[in-house]
């Protein structure tokens, strides 16, 4: 490996060595996202898929795939689809929030309307499913469709979490498995399977899978507290203003006094924010060991992502899965 290889990110070394495939990937999305009779379907889904994302979910399913020699075409159907469904509850989403802004872009519900976003999503979702059909594997098909399912639970129960100081971990985390790493998980276990590996190859996929999407999550939950903007393209306090509650916040409200939480109640529940008060949050996070706790279990949710794929034969797509984990809390460091 040249010096340049060595310093590239392992999601580019990824994309370099699925290279064939992602072009693959990239003319099935264009094709599938057309419509004869509603021009405004591929111009919303152009304009997300368009905008540079980095197409982690799919380079999953195709590593996972290419990891057990697979040599047809349905991993490239299936590597579309987690795009599709992907691309279809971002849409959503932003409805959902009310976002003005995505990729630094404007988003779709901003430049269109909301009634297109959700509409344009549901034609994604049914694509998706298109795709899936045409793979001709039911256990494929029972992955993705129940990845589906568990991301509009988790898009519910973080409605109903909102705002709620009585929110636990255990509830943070299954929302954490609903927004990220349902698809994430889907997507390197429907891999395995079209591939034709093993009961314990699949399981160990899933379940690398499920735990990058945690260890991503948590990760970019910790860096809006102590993240560089021009990194990450988050302004540092975000989550905050914004009243969300995401790990940092439920481990420091878990350990508030009576005056600390009266905080939290007034800034989080009431949506009462004054200056000052997102210096004070984070000195908060710091007197209880908030940080350095959600950092913690960040870093160890990676080591077991990387754990999971011991199990897998030795091979340089498996390296570069193990050395991806790493990537996701590497900015962290």
């Amino acid at each position: 490996m040249s010096l340049d290889q060595s310093a590239q990110k392992p999601q580019d070394r990824l994309a370099a060595y699925l290279s064939e495939d992602l072009e693959r990937v990239d003319a099935l999305i264009r094709e599938r996202m057309a419509s004869k009779h509603a021009p405004r379907i591929p111009e919303v889904t152009a304009h997300l898929v368009e905008a540079g994302g980095k197409r982690i979910r799919p380079m999953l399913t195709l590593a996972a795939a290419r990891l057990f020699g697979y040599a047809g075409a349905h991993h490239v159907l299936l590597a579309t689809t987690v795009e599709f469904i992907h691309t279809a509850t971002l849409l959503h989403d932003d409805v959902v929030d009310e976002s003005g802004q995505r990729r630094g872009r404007p988003t779709a519900n901003l430049l269109w309307d909301n009634k297109s976003s959700v509409l344009v999503g549901d034609y994604l979702f049914a694509r998706a499913f298109q795709l899936m059909v045409e793979t001709e594997s039911l256990r494929v098909l029972d992955i993705l469709s129940d990845a589906a399912a568990t991301i509009a639970e988790g898009e519910v129960l973080q409605l109903q979490a909102a705002r709620n100081l009585a929110t636990t971990e255990e509830t943070y985390l299954q929302v954490v498995r609903g927004k990220t790493a349902a698809l994430f998980s889907a997507a390197t276990e429907a891999g395995a399977v079209i591939s034709g590996a093993d009961a314990d190859a699949q399981r160990a996929l899933y379940t690398y899978g499920d735990a990058l999407g945690i260890a991503f999550q948590i990760a970019d939950d910790l860096l809006d507290w102590q993240g560089d903007a021009g990194a990450t393209g988050k302004n540092v306090g975000d989550d905050f203003r914004e009243r969300k509650l995401t790990l940092p916040i439920i481990k420091a409200v878990a350990a508030a006094d009576a005056e600390e939480r009266a905080f939290w109640a007034r800034t989080i529940e009431k949506g009462d924010q004054r200056d000052g008060d997102l210096e004070h949050a984070r000195a908060l996070m710091e007197r209880h060991g908030a940080l350095a706790a959600t950092r913690a279990e960040a870093l160890d949710w990676a080591a077991q992502a990387r754990a999971a794929l011991a199990e897998l034969p030795a091979h340089e797509l498996r390296d570069l899965l193990g050395a991806l984990a790493e990537q996701a809390v590497s900015r962290l460091a």
